[in-house]
């Protein structure tokens, strides 16, 4: 590891242990339950959907493996690594990879706060997020190993998941065919020095939920760009059109254009800001509202509003780490009945946390990317 891979790490645990004091102060008072509890997963839903963040619960910086959530599109792989292989085709000098040599190259660690793009976009489905140290090899330099070409355009990363996919292709003709997971994003990006050929999750080998034994980590990216249980790299000369790049996925919104309105589409990528509350905790008579912010870009403000009161600037963690959620603590003296606490971050960048009527999110029609103010509401005696 450079030096400065060292030093960064140093910076990282030492930032890791002070938040983990702060959290266990914070488990020693009465944890206030919110009043508007979420609904359950529904049964359809719950073999794709797996531990979400209880953030009444939450109890450390960086989330332990077994209670990471994990969505799987299709089905949940189980992989052989002494058999596995990753192959990279296209335009690239044809490569076979086992996992001792993925393990044999310099290795790469990223703390990396990972979200779902449909967090908060349905009732039940408001906590997909995690933190984690990641670690393996960097993608750049695989694909620079493996000689890509100068007229590569994009990369599509493809999982071992598959399942039954639909195709239209014009009533009442339909093609029904098994598909593979896959997804993809430009050669630049792709480029990134932080992404890894990530094996290793909090210094274990990844859970097979997580996607054992080999998963991309595209810091800044959602979820859905991190793809699990890896298996090929194509490098291609245009743009890839796949299902979870061009028909799921993909955000719509309606913008005005020569005075008409018109549906506009973007593919799910980069996240976005956003913060949430996560708990009141209640020590004596002293009240703390505690909860993260997260995005692609360090956060630099949080603020807090009670009610209908002014916004009120909560206490931010020192780190400026980039990739990693940030926690933040509001003092808080309320009266006896119910309150509603809303939160919003604000980035390094200047971007702001939109409120729900703001039209960025009042004019989606779809609940990816919902990156809303989010509003909880508790009871105090």
């Amino acid at each position: 590891m450079h030096r400065r891979d060292l030093i960064r790490t140093g910076i990282l645990t030492g930032f890791a242990l002070l938040t983990e004091r702060a959290f266990a102060q914070s488990a020693s008072g009465k944890i206030i339950p919110w009043s508007d509890q979420l609904p359950p997963i529904p049964p359809p839903a719950q073999k794709a959907i797996h531990n979400l963040t209880a953030w009444e619960s939450l109890d450390s910086w960086i989330t332990p493996n077994d209670k990471f959530f994990s969505i799987a599109h299709y089905t949940r792989p189980t992989i052989d690594a002494a058999t596995w292989r990753l192959n990279l085709s296209g335009l690239v000098n044809p490569t076979t990879l086992t996992l001792d040599q993925m393990k044999a190259a310099p290795r790469q660690e990223v703390t990396f706060t990972l979200e779902c793009s449909g967090d908060n976009g349905l009732p039940f489905f408001q906590s997909a997020v995690g933190n984690a140290r990641w670690a393996g090899t960097r993608l750049a330099d695989v694909l620079k190993s493996a000689g890509i070409q100068d007229k590569a355009v994009e990369v599509v990363f493809y999982g071992a998941d598959q399942g039954e996919d639909v195709a239209n292709r014009g009533a009442p003709y339909q093609v029904t065919y098994t598909d593979t997971f896959a997804r993809s994003m430009p050669v630049a990006d792709a480029m990134n020095p932080a992404n890894i050929l990530c094996y290793e999750m909090n210094g274990a080998p990844l859970p097979a939920a997580n996607g054992y034994p080999l998963r991309l980590i595209a810091p800044g990216w959602f979820g859905i760009a991190n793809v699990k249980w890896l298996t090929h790299i194509e490098v291609i000369d245009h743009r890839y059109p796949g299902r979870f790049m061009g028909r799921e996925y993909v955000t719509l919104r309606e913008v005005q254009r020569d005075g008409q309105t018109v549906m506009a589409e973007t593919p799910v990528g980069r996240m976005l800001i956003k913060s949430a509350p996560g708990r009141v905790v209640q020590t004596g008579d002293r009240y703390q509202i505690e909860g993260m912010a997260w995005g692609r870009h360090p956060i630099s403000t949080v603020e807090v509003k009670i009610d209908n009161g002014q916004w009120e600037k909560a206490k931010l963690d020192d780190s400026k780490a980039p990739f990693t959620w940030q926690a933040w603590t509001l003092d808080w003296k309320p009266t006896p009945g119910e309150h509603t606490i809303t939160t919003r971050a604000i980035d390094a960048a200047g971007a702001v946390q939109p409120a729900p009527d703001d039209p960025v999110i009042a004019n989606k029609k779809t609940y990816w990317e919902s990156n809303g103010q989010i509003t909880r509401r508790v009871q105090i005696a």
